[in-house]
């Protein structure tokens, strides 16, 4: 079931390794379930309960560590062999007494690594306080170092093999947003329109299915636009709502994203406006990016695209996207905003979201895109403008 050779995987550790050595690592303790199937294949529903990787610097492969019945899918998932697959006991779960990092601290006692200095992922989502707690008071003798996404910034660049799972997954994209534009009408229900999307995000294409996206479809509608994470509700569509639609599509845990804004009837001239200007600052900055020029730099090719249409957009232009689960498809490493240096390379991979949200109406009409060579490469195929249903001719 791996979805790519163990060679692969076997760099990936490799690298995960050499930051390890420059940030004074013996131990790194990897709790987000990205990170844990970046560098082992291991993919399950089973972040609810705590689990981990312990990658230990003078150790070849990774030890899993996780609830017991979820050992057989560390089997089926990950190129682990079974002496490093270490399940403990259900007694641990959702226990007041005992807690699984108690489990964690007698293992790392047992391997004689509690006295070294040991890197946890303080800020991501499966880390709880609980879990540093319990590490600190079973581990008194060893350093911990907050070491929040240090696998993440080994996952920036992608492998050819990552760059195909992602196209796959914007394929799935079309098809979703296909699916939505084509069932958003006056009088249909807003869950309706979902149920279209996740039908085509899970069933794929014909050649190849899909997976669960980290984000489930976002629905904003009307005044709501303005909000721009709502989902859905039972509620029919009116004449003249805008529509946002945002969605991924996932193949093997890859994200493409794409978001596109519907009218249901004839647009306001204010959202003909906004949509014109955001679609000519997608243009010129997709235009111009290129390796070598910096996450800042692509959102100030934004800022000066839009400078004179009286429109400000005070969020991050975009995010570095791949591998996740959820609640997030983003990576959690580069931005598209000032103050971040990072310097684009080839395959690195964004979702480009110049959303702009208003006081009463909002607006989204993003783009995913590869880093390439000489360019960027637009990873769906699909029409880039303000949308309409059904399609009329504007005055």
């Amino acid at each position: 079931m791996l979805s790519f050779n163990i060679m692969e995987y076997k760099e990936r550790l490799e690298r995960t390794k050499q930051r390890m050595v420059a940030e004074g690592i013996d131990v790194l303790l990897v709790t987000d379930p990205a990170n844990m199937s970046y560098l082992t294949g291991y993919n399950a529903w089973s972040f609810y309960v705590h689990q981990l990787l312990a990658v230990i610097i003078d150790e070849e492969q990774p030890f899993w560590i996780g609830r017991g019945q979820d050992a057989s899918a560390a089997k089926h998932t990950s190129w682990l062999d079974e002496a490093h697959i270490i399940p403990y006991d259900d007694d641990y779960v959702q226990s007041t007494i005992k807690h699984p990092m108690d489990f964690v601290c007698d293992f790392l006692k047992e391997k004689k690594q509690d006295k070294r200095t040991i890197g946890v992922e303080m800020d991501a989502y499966y880390f709880t306080a609980r879990n540093y707690v319990q590490l600190t008071s079973g581990l008194p003798d060893a350093t911990l170092k907050d070491t929040t996404n240090l696998v993440n910034w080994v996952r920036i660049i992608k492998s050819d093999q990552e760059i195909e799972y992602i196209k796959r997954a914007a394929k799935i994209a079309e098809k979703a947003m296909g699916a939505a534009v084509n069932s958003i009408n006056e009088g249909v229900r807003q869950c309706d329109v979902v149920a279209s999307i996740s039908h085509a995000q899970i069933s794929g294409t014909e050649d190849f299915g899909g997976d669960y996206p980290s984000i489930v479809p976002l629905l904003p509608t009307g005044e709501k636009t303005s909000a721009c994470h709502l989902t859905w509700t039972d509620e029919t569509f009116k004449e003249g709502d805008p529509v946002i639609v945002e969605l991924a599509g996932c193949y093997k845990r890859y994200h493409s994203p794409l978001a596109r804004t519907v009218v249901v009837g004839k647009p306001t001239d204010q959202l003909q406006y906004i949509a014109a200007v955001v679609v000519e600052g997608l243009n010129s900055v997709l235009d111009a990016i290129k390796p070598g020029i910096t996450c800042e730099e692509v959102e100030l090719l934004w800022r000066k695209s839009i400078e004179t249409s009286g429109i400000k957009k005070e969020s991050r232009l975009g995010y570095s996207i791949g591998l996740n689960y959820p609640p997030d498809w983003g990576e959690h490493t580069a931005s598209l905003r000032p103050s971040d240096y990072t310097i684009l390379k080839p395959n690195m991979t964004f979702h480009l979201i110049p959303g702009i949200w208003l006081d009463h109406v909002g607006i989204e009409i993003s783009e995913s895109f590869r880093v390439t060579e000489n360019g960027c490469e637009v990873l769906a195929d699909f029409p880039r403008e303000l949308l309409i249903q059904p399609n009329i001719r504007l005055a």
